[in-house]
């Protein structure tokens, strides 16, 4: 293991494992055969890279797209790694070129499709070498109980049977209790050769929204989001090619891809998005799976995913870096349905299970608590507290509800009078008086709910009967969707309790505005950004494969102006600052020596056990802000202090009385520059309409005062004299 650290450093440039990755490579090491269940992004490729350039012989990694192949094998080639790979993509010249290598013993790591491990040719190419260590990435799809179960797959235990002298690593991001029994009875594991790492990805902000508008809700979402790069998944292929085309005219640089476009377009188009000279990717789910780029930095959902388990993968492929990342879900009944009709075509032994994999995401999407505590219960995982702050629920305050009992009662009462055998749509029909001939002809407009529900849009009813399903008042059957009162939904109509909710449209939000809670200089990342795209560029290879995007950040922070100080940063090995760090090194030295800047990067030491657990009790950034704030410092000198915006140093201030603590009211208004008739106007309105969102307020004031006024106005609300 001091090798495997060693390693670690020198050719990865990361100081430190990640969870478990230790104790993984440990055992891979010691030959012990492991099943291995780690999030996307959450490190499983140092698992088998680690011990392949320690063991002797080759491992064979077994990985299901041929993208994913490409991605490793380029970045492992740019650590100076030696690696091949096998598969249909290769020219006749390099696949006998990769050949060569394998069998004189150069290459460490070799990649390939099951379908290639499969042919007689390989396993009479690797029956000829010592192969220390098998790999089998995506195990899922050993198991036929798995989202994504592939027959060649579980050919692959009697290849394994084969080479009995080689450890066996099987490896997967997505894996219920019942998927990971199957995966090591398929392979003959033993049953405590296993290591689960947590589901939970904290830099992923999720949030479901309803889906009302769904390209509009589409556009508003990528303007907050913009030249950022992100995957948009869409359930056909119709719809991937009319979405893509509006957001062309809209004047987003996006492509499409699914499976109907020409291989060579498909390709040139995932080419484009990886190498950052596209930032969206409109997509149906063929897309993503394996690509590792780090970067992206939102996830949206325009259509439902089938299951549970493929929006998590989907998800998964925002933040690998580890900085934040947007996850968006367009949620509709209807998508729902559109699914289940493709379930006729299957066996009912199949078509049970789909049914409960679709179910367990529309539970999730219905969920009013903790996103993280539903998506973490499904994969078997207990979350310890239920507030997350990085999900739409958690970040919804109480204030935002009012006392809807009486809507709730009146929704009630249609739908018990219409026989509780219909959907939202004809109850909301009938409460609003429609003339329909589905309404008239089945007498529903002699009832006495007929008509008295006009005082709310359609889109506004649909809103609150989504929260009445979500609230466990009414129960949606699944097939059809028709709605039943539940025992708690007869309390509410009964008058014995009462119901509280949001009487306004969902909106779509956008929290991830900025990368890092690092404060870096924005404008030397984008010059890095932009050196790191020419060498790319010229290297024919993704931005990504020179350097992350936290690793620019850490440059844009501290200023590297040293070798030494530059292999410090997190992704730097010795190869790295080989090819790059001169490049770097001077772009940074520039910068400062134009701004005046020094070197500010901290001392590199171990986080031993004693200094994890002071980094638990250090301030967080809003406490800092505001302390400072209250020592008499203004926002401009804070935005000058950390480089930020103003809307950043507003946004602390929220966090700092959200969580208990007094600002000086009277410095607040001084620093507002609207008249004093004004700020009583606004502070007004922050008393009739709440506190919690400023697009309320903003609208009443007829969009003629900016969020940052309305923000610090809301601080002067928020403090006590």
């Amino acid at each position: 293991m001091t090798k495997a650290q060693r390693v670690l450093r020198t050719v990865f440039g990361y100081e430190t494992f990640r969870p478990l990755q230790e104790e993984i490579i440990a055992k891979v090491l010691a030959r012990q055969d492991t099943l291995v269940i780690m999030p996307t992004g959450g490190g499983k490729s140092l698992c088998y890279q680690i011990p392949a350039l320690l063991f002797d012989g080759l491992t064979v990694v077994v990985s299901p797209l041929i993208s994913l192949m490409k991605d490793q094998v380029e970045q492992l080639k740019a650590l100076g790694v030696p690696v091949a790979v096998l598969n249909s993509s290769l020219s006749p010249e390099d696949y006998r070129a990769n050949v060569r290598l394998v069998k004189s013993g150069e290459a460490s790591l070799l990649y390939l499709a099951p379908e290639t491990m499969l042919m007689p040719r390989t396993l009479s190419l690797l029956q000829g070498v010592r192969l220390d260590c098998l790999t089998i990435d995506e195990a899922h799809c050993i198991s036929e109980w798995g989202h994504d179960f592939r027959p060649e797959y579980r050919q692959l235990a009697e290849v394994r049977r084969r080479f009995p002298k080689a450890v066996c690593l099987a490896l997967t991001a997505t894996a219920t209790p019942r998927v990971r029994r199957d995966i090591k009875s398929n392979l003959r594991f033993s049953a405590d050769h296993e290591f689960i790492a947590s589901f939970d990805r904290p830099n992923l902000f999720l949030q479901v929204v309803p889906k009302s508008d769904p390209v509009g809700q589409t556009l508003a979402f990528l303007q907050e989001l913009e030249g950022q790069s992100g995957i948009i998944y869409c359930f056909s292929r119709r719809q991937v090619e009319e979405l893509a085309q509006v957001l062309q005219e809209e004047g987003f640089s996006a492509l499409p891809y699914h499976a109907g476009l020409p291989e060579e377009v498909r390709r040139e188009n995932q080419e484009r998005f990886i190498r950052d000279d596209v930032p969206i990717i409109v997509a149906t789910i063929a897309f993503g799976m394996g690509i590792n780029k780090p970067n992206v930095r939102f996830v949206l959902h325009f259509d439902l995913p089938k299951n549970i388990e493929s929006y998590y993968q989907e998800i998964g492929r925002a933040g690998r870096d580890g900085l934040r990342a947007q996850c968006l879900l367009l949620f509709s009944y209807s998508d729902a349905a559109k699914i289940r009709y493709f379930f006729r075509e299957k066996s009912p032994r199949e078509r049970l299970h789909a049914e409960r994999l679709l179910q367990a995401l529309v539970d999730y999407a219905e969920d009013d608590n903790c996103r993280r505590v539903r998506l973490l219960a499904y994969f078997g995982e207990k979350r310890k507290a239920s507030g997350c702050d990085m999900c739409d629920n958690c970040t919804a305050a109480e204030e935002g509800l009012v006392d809807l009992t009486e809507a709730a009662q009146k929704f009630l009462s249609c739908v018990y009078r219409t026989g509780q055998i219909f959907g939202a749509n004809h109850v909301i029909d009938v409460l609003r008086g429609s003339r329909s001939e589905k309404v008239l002809q089945r007498g529903h407009g002699n009832l006495s709910t007929y008509g008295i529900g006009q005082e709310f849009s359609k889109k506004q009813w649909f809103h609150l009967a989504r929260q009445f399903v979500r609230a466990g008042l009414l129960h949606k059957e699944p097939e059809y969707g028709s709605l039943k009162i539940t025992p708690e939904g007869w309390k509410v109509l009964r008058g014995q309790e009462r119901f509280r909710g949001r009487l306004e449209e969902e909106r779509v939000r956008v929290t991830a505005t900025d990368l890092s809670d690092l404060d870096y200089d924005r404008e030397l990342f984008e010059i890095l950004r932009q050196k790191r795209k020419a060498l790319a560029d010229r290297a024919n290879v993704p931005p990504y494969v020179i350097f992350p995007d936290n690793t620019l950040v850490q440059m844009a922070a501290f200023y590297p102006q040293s070798e030494e100080s530059f292999l410090r940063l997190h992704g730097v090995g010795r190869v790295k600052l080989k090819k790059y760090g001169t490049v770097f090194l001077d772009a940074v030295y520039s910068y400062c020596r134009r701004k005046g800047l020094e070197e500010r990067l901290p001392e590199r030491r171990r986080r031993t056990r004693e200094s994890r657990a002071r980094s638990r009790f250090q301030k967080r950034r809003y406490q800092e802000v505001g302390e400072m704030f209250q020592a008499g410092r203004s926002i401009e000198a804070i935005m000058k202090a950390f480089s930020v915006k103003r809307s950043t140093v507003l946004n602390h201030l929220y966090n700092f009385v959200r969580a208990g603590y007094a600002l000086d009211r009277h410095r607040l208004l001084e620093a507002s520059t609207l008249p004093r008739d004004r700020q009583m106007a606004v502070l007004g309105l922050f008393e009739q309409l709440g506190a919690e969102r400023l697009t309320p307020i903003y609208e009443r004031c007829k969009e003629e005062i900016s969020y940052d006024e309305l923000a610090l106005l809301r601080l002067v609300y928020l403090s006590v004299e």
